[in-house]
């Protein structure tokens, strides 16, 4: 499961009642929650924050949280 499928497990989100909302399709929606080889574009989160009435900004640190600068 992806940070973005964990995310929607912990705020209890229906994917179905997110589809209706951003126009995001279920199966694509089904692949992002579930699928970490699949790219989440920023057009998408945007669409899913607002669909789950979210600061986009919110989302995006709870999707990206695992991500760190390279070391120098």
């Amino acid at each position: 499961m992806t940070e973005l499928g964990l995310y929607f497990a912990k705020k209890s989100v229906n994917r179905s009642d997110v589809s209706r909302k951003s126009g995001i399709s279920k199966t694509r929606l089904s692949e992002l929650a579930n699928n970490s080889n699949t790219q989440l574009r920023v057009k998408e989160l945007y669409l899913i924050a607002m669909a789950i009435d979210v600061d986009p900004c919110e989302l995006l640190n709870e999707v990206c949280k695992g991500l760190k600068l390279p070391k120098e």
